[in-house]
């Protein structure tokens, strides 16, 4: 059965830009994979805590002697990390929150990025073990200019990470949907920037 992951980390839980174009991928996806399984996360609820220092313990001791409590402060990361190598495409919404990706969006990443999970190291470099072959990213932007080659490309720390990241976990393809000026275009513009995103994401799908 094919599988959609949707991570929202926007902390609008109404109102999100970001989700209501991903909502469109979403939709159409469903109507190109009749009886798919979508597993949504919206971890801007608080639902996805920073990891402490007995997650790391954990991240890095061996696994076949792992104690109780380490076993109990690394299960949310193997549950996370299992709808991941379940899925076959990942859709995130990110809206840019000072010039990078929310906290919660990180909180994430930080659990599911782990060595002998999703990436591994030996003496030739790193390998990402993820078999999701697919990272659809929804990013919204409260200004404009943040795309390639625009004014304010350089402040866009958003896209180029997340684009690294899920390169270095193995997946294949990663592509964006962009809407811009969610805060400062005027509402005529604005609103044909969302329906030209709304195409994108149909398209993508």
């Amino acid at each position: 059965m094919t599988q959609l992951l949707r991570i929202n980390s926007s902390s609008r839980l109404e109102g999100s830009h970001s989700a209501a174009v991903a909502d469109v991928f979403e939709a159409e996806y469903r109507q190109r994979n009749p009886g798919c399984r979508v597993i949504t996360r919206n971890v801007a609820d608080g639902s996805i805590p920073f990891i402490a220092q007995d997650t790391i313990e954990g991240f890095y001791a061996p696994q076949d002697t792992l104690s109780d409590d380490l076993k109990a402060a690394t299960a949310l990361s193997d549950a996370l990390i299992a709808e991941i190598q379940g899925s076959d495409t990942l859709l995130l919404a990110v809206p840019i929150y000072n010039f990078s990706i929310p906290a919660a969006l990180k909180a994430w990443i930080d659990q599911i990025m782990r060595i002998g999970h999703t990436f591994s190291m030996d003496e030739t470099g790193f390998k990402g073990l993820v078999r999701a072959r697919r990272a659809v990213i929804v990013c919204a932007y409260g200004a404009e200019g943040y795309l390639q080659e625009e004014p304010f490309a350089a402040a866009n720390f958003l896209e180029p990470y997340l684009k690294f990241l899920f390169a270095f976990l193995g997946i294949e393809t990663v592509e964006f949907v962009h809407v811009q000026g969610t805060a400062t275009a005027a509402p005529e513009a604005f609103a044909e920037r969302l329906d030209d995103a709304r195409a994108q994401a149909r398209k993508a799908a």
